[in-house]
């Protein structure tokens, strides 16, 4: 779960954090292009929506999802990351928020897309469904929460690239296994679509089950 920290380790790499996010076929960031702009594509058409990024970060995804009457709407809990994405995107609504403890108050009440990109494997599995419950219910009719993030389809998956990446791996970090959390989430009366895009990453689409 994101500290204190990890908030500082954030707030340093915000300087530099889109010169490090490159297109790779190395471990954690293999797929990233392709995983931003299919979360993209999930969200179209995009005029007149409004939009929820969790993490926004400086902006990488967000930036895809900009059109015409798009209400954008994005969270951080590093206030460096979220004065780069103000310089790229400055009609974006943007609030500084620690998801620990749950979303802020002065959000809007619904969002069509919620999306959120290379996030939520900072978090525990407990808190990642709890987050993700709580965000499907401020959902529209028909919408959607689309997620990408570092995840592996299975536990031999994750420990095969855990040994092949050792070098690169954070053990402080809680990768998606979609085995273990396409069930969990189920769980909660969620409609649940997980599909690999890489050897360690994914995209899930999730919505609130009708009946």
């Amino acid at each position: 779960m994101p500290s204190t920290d990890r908030r500082d380790l954030f707030d340093a790499w915000a300087r530099t954090y889109d010169d490090t996010i490159r297109p790779s076929d190395a471990f954690p960031f293999a797929g990233y292009e392709t995983i931003l702009d299919r979360i993209a594509n999930e969200c179209r058409p995009l005029s007149g929506r409004r939009l929820l990024d969790v993490g926004i970060g400086t902006g990488n995804l967000a930036q895809r999802l900009t059109a015409p009457d798009t209400e954008l709407w994005g969270l951080d809990f590093s206030e460096e990351m979220l004065e780069r994405c103000r310089a790229k995107l400055p009609e974006a609504h943007l609030i500084r928020a620690d998801l620990r403890q749950g979303l802020p108050p002065d959000l809007p009440e619904a969002f069509d897309r919620i999306v959120s990109a290379y996030v939520l494997h900072e978090f525990p599995d407990d808190d990642k469904l709890r987050l993700l419950r709580e965000l499907v219910d401020r959902l529209t009719p028909n919408g959607a929460v689309v997620i990408g993030d570092i995840a592996f389809a299975d536990i031999a998956a994750r420990s095969a690239s855990q040994q092949a990446w050792s070098h690169a791996w954070d053990a402080d970090e809680y990768y998606w296994i979609g085995e273990r959390m396409v069930p969990a989430l189920e769980s909660l009366g969620l409609d649940v679509c997980f599909e690999p895009v890489s050897f360690c990453g994914g995209l899930f689409i999730l919505q609130g089950a009708v009946g």
